[in-house]
C-alpha cells in the first residue's frame, strides 16, 4: 500500500489518514483510490476535497465503473452539470497510475480502476488480515484517536420467546436479524451485550403449575421441557375454556355459580401467580425449574444457529417495587392520569400535534392494580441503563410492536431521560407467512429446522458420488438446512413480509442458502485439489492475473470493507447478502476461464491466491450473517 501511495504523486498513508476522515487505506485499499481521486478532482474542479471525497460512491454493477461522481454534488454554480462533467473528464490525466480516463453519461462521471495495481494491493491485504478483512475496529472506539478511552457499549435485545409456548416464526426472525446485528457491531469493534428478554411471568405460569400438578411427567419434562410444558398448557387451556362455557351456560339457566367461579381454574391460576408475586418459596422454585430447563433447551437450538446470549433476562426480573416507583413518578409528574379506575397516558395532552394523536392512549395500570407491559418495559429500560451504562440499545422486535416501542421511548423522554431515549432504537421486521409443519400443526423452531434438514438430506442423497465424500452427511444437511432458512429470511428488506417456501429455499438453483454454501465449498475443493501451501500463495506472482474475469473478482473483493460500513448504516442483512451473491456469480462465471489445477505452476499459484482471497471474503460475509461455511 505504501508503494502504491508513493506512485501517485507522493501520497503517504499517514498523510491520507490525516487529510480524509475515516480513511484507512491499510485496512481498505479503496480508501487510497478515493483519496487519490479526490486530490485529482480537486485540482481539476477547484472544489475542496472535503466535498469531493464523500460524493464519490459505488456503482450498482462493475460495467458502470468502480466509482461514480454526480457533478451537481460538487455544488459548482453558473454552468450546466452535464457540461461541467464533460470538461472535467477532458482535463483528467491521460496516464494516471490508478484510473482509466472517466466516461461521462449525462452529468455522471464513471471511474474504472486499472487492473494491475488493484490486483497487487487487494489480494495481499486480504492475505494479511484474513478473517479480520472488512473489520474496522475503530468504529467502536469512543475516540478513534485515543483507544485508551475504551469502546462504546451496545445492547441488542432479540429473540425473546415465551417459555412453554412455541418458538414461532416472529421469534425466528428476531433471532436471525438480532444475531446478525450483534455480529455486525462486534465486527465494528463495539462492546456488544446480547440480551434475551424472555416472556417468563404472568398468570399463565400459575395455570402451567396447575397443569403440571395434575398431568406432569418428570421424565418428559427433563427430556423435552418446551414441548412437554406446551402440551400441558394447551390441555389446561382447553379445560379452562370448557369450564368457562359451562359456567356461562349454568349462569344463563339461573344457577348461582359464585362458588364454582371461586374455585375455577382461572381463579386458581390467579391465586397461584399471586403466590409467585408474593415470593412464595415453593411456587418460585417450581417456576424457576420450568424456566431453567427451558433456557437450557433453547441454548441447544441457539447453538445450531450460531447464536449466544450474555444475559437471559425476562419479565420476571422486573420487581413489583420498581414498577410501583415508576407508576408513582408518572402520576406525580402528570404523565399518567386516572381513567375509570385505571391509569392511562393520554399522549394528546402531553405531545402537541399529529405525534400526540398517533401515540394514542395506552393503559399503564389496570383497575385491579396490575401493571401492564408498558410499565414493566419502562422499569426494565431504566434498570438496564443503570446496570450497563450503554451508549446504544437496539430492540429487534416485529413491526406489530411499532406503536408500543414509540410509546415506551416517548414516556422515557417525558420522565426526563431524553438522553436515554435518544440511545434507543427499534429495528422492526415483517411477518413470515405460511409457516406450519408438514403435518400442518403449530411450529416449534426445532420442528422447522428438522424438516429443512430432512429435505436437504434427501437432496444430497441424489448425488451418490459427492454424498459419499461428505464425512458427516447429517451434520452437513443440518447446516445447509439452517442456511436455507436464514438466507430466505434475509433475502428481502427486513420490513417486507415473506412466504416460507421450503422447496424454493432448499434448492441449489438461484440465490439460496445452499447455493451460497456450494459456492464456498467449491473454492475449498479447488484449494484441496491444487495442494498448495499458504507460503506458495503468499509468494504468488500476482502480475500474472491479467484476465478480465480475474480483475473483476478483485474489483468486487475490494468492495467488501465498504459493504460492511454501508451495512452499519442500513442494518439490513440483505446488504451483505446481495454483495455475496454478486461475488458468487462472478466466481461461477470465471472457472472456465481461470483454470487452476493443470495450469503452469506460477499461474496456478496466482489463480489460487485469487480464489483463496475470494474464499476468505465469502467466509467472512457468511459468518457475519450467522452462517457456518461448509468446506465440503
Amino acid at each position: 500500500m505504501e508503494q502504491l501511495a508513493q506512485k501517485v504523486g507522493g501520497l503517504s498513508l499517514a498523510g491520507i489518514a490525516q487529510k480524509f476522515p475515516n480513511c484507512y487505506p491499510e485496512l481498505n485499499p479503496f480508501d487510497l483510490y478515493r483519496a487519490h481521486l479526490s486530490n485529482l478532482l480537486a485540482d481539476i474542479t477547484g472544489v475542496d476535497t472535503k466535498i469531493i471525497y464523500p460524493a464519490l460512491s459505488w456503482t450498482q454493477s462493475l460495467d458502470k465503473g468502480d466509482l461514480i461522481l454526480a457533478a451537481p454534488a460538487l455544488r459548482v454554480k453558473g454552468q450546466k452539470p452535464d457540461e461541467l462533467a464533460k470538461q472535467w473528464a477532458e482535463k483528467f490525466p491521460e496516464n494516471d497510475p490508478l484510473f482509466e480516463k472517466p466516461t461521462v453519461v449525462n452529468y455522471f462521471m464513471a471511474f474504472y480502476v486499472k487492473g494491475a495495481p488493484v490486483v497487487e494491493t487487494v489480494i495481499p491485504t486480504i492475505q494479511k488480515y484474513g478473517k479480520d478483512f472488512g473489520s474496522y475496529k475503530f468504529n467502536g472506539l469512543r475516540d478513534p484517536a485515543d483507544p485508551s478511552k475504551g469502546r462504546k457499549r451496545i445492547i441488542v435485545e432479540f429473540s425473546s420467546p415465551n417459555i412453554a409456548k412455541p418458538f414461532h416464526a416472529g421469534h425466528l426472525r428476531s433471532t436471525i436479524i438480532g444475531g446478525f446485528i450483534a455480529n455486525l457491531y462486534e465486527l465494528a469493534g463495539w462492546d456488544v451485550i446480547r440480551i434475551n428478554y424472555l416472556g417468563d411471568w404472568g398468570k399463565q405460569y400459575g395455570l402451567l403449575a396447575l397443569a403440571f400438578e395434575k398431568y406432569g411427567d418428570e421424565e418428559a419434562l427433563t427430556k423435552d421441557p418446551i414441548n412437554h410444558l406446551f402440551q400441558l398448557y394447551v390441555r389446561i387451556n382447553t379445560e379452562m375454556s370448557a369450564e368457562k362455557e359451562q359456567m356461562e351456560k349454568r349462569k344463563q339457566d339461573g344457577e348461582d355459580v359464585t362458588e364454582l367461579e371461586a374455585n375455577s381454574l382461572d381463579e386458581q391460576a390467579r391465586r397461584y401467580f399471586k403466590k409467585m408475586t408474593d415470593r412464595d418459596a415453593e411456587a418460585l422454585a417450581q417456576w424457576e425449574r420450568f424456566r431453567n430447563l427451558s433456557i437450557k433447551r433453547y441454548q441447544d437450538t441457539y447453538a445450531r444457529l450460531n447464536i449466544r446470549f450474555d444475559d437471559y433476562s425476562g419479565e420476571s426480573q422486573v420487581s413489583e417495587e420498581a414498577m410501583e416507583k415508576v407508576g408513582r413518578e408518572m402520576l406525580e409528574t402528570g404523565i399518567s392520569k386516572e381513567d375509570k379506575g385505571a391509569l392511562i397516558v393520554d399522549f394528546q395532552e402531553l405531545v402537541p400535534g399529529k405525534e400526540g394523536k398517533r401515540l394514542e392512549k395506552p393503559i399503564v395500570r389496570k383497575r385491579d392494580g396490575t401493571a401492564l407491559y408498558l410499565t414493566r418495559d419502562i422499569s426494565e429500560l431504566l434498570a438496564r441503563h443503570e446496570k450497563y451504562k450503554f451508549d446504544q440499545m437496539i430492540y429487534v422486535v416485529a413491526s406489530a410492536q411499532d406503536l408500543h416501542l414509540k410509546q415506551l421511548f416517548k414516556i422515557i423522554e417525558l420522565l426526563g431521560h431524553k438522553d436515554i431515549a435518544a440511545k434507543c432504537q427499534h429495528i422492526n421486521f415483517g411477518l413470515v407467512l405460511g409457516m406450519s409443519t408438514r403435518k400442518g400443526t403449530v411450529k416449534f423452531l426445532d420442528d422447522i429446522l428438522r424438516d429443512v434438514a430432512d429435505k436437504m438430506h434427501e437432496t444430497m442423497k441424489k448425488n451418490e458420488d459427492k454424498y459419499s465424500q461428505v464425512a458427516n452427511p447429517e451434520a452437513t444437511a443440518d447446516t445447509l438446512g439452517i442456511s436455507s432458512v436464514m438466507v430466505q429470511d434475509m433475502t428481502g428488506k427486513r420490513i417486507n413480509n415473506y412466504t416460507f417456501n421450503m422447496d424454493a429455499m432448499t434448492s441449489f438453483e438461484g440465490d439460496t442458502g445452499p447455493y451460497l454454501q456450494y459456492a464456498h465449498a467449491r473454492v475449498s475443493s479447488i484449494r484441496r485439489r491444487a495442494g498448495l501451501s499458504d507460503e506458495d500463495l503468499a509468494s504468488a506472482d500476482l502480475s500474472l492475473l491479467t484476465e478480465v474475469h480475474a480483475v473483476n473478482i478483485v474489483r468486487l473483493l475490494a468492495q467488501w470493507p465498504d459493504t460492511v460500513q454501508n451495512t452499519l448504516r442500513t442494518l439490513e442483512p440483505t446488504t451483505v447478502l446481495t454483495y455475496l451473491f454478486k461475488m458468487t456469480h462472478a466466481l461461477s462465471s470465471s472457472y472456465d476461464h481461470l483454470q487452476v489445477v493443470g495450469s503452469e505452476r506460477e499461474l496456478m499459484k496466482a489463480r489460487m491466491a485469487l480464489y483463496d482471497a475470494a474464499h476468505t471474503v465469502l467466509g467472512n460475509g457468511m459468518r457475519l450473517l450467522g452462517l457456518s461455511p461448509v468446506e465440503r
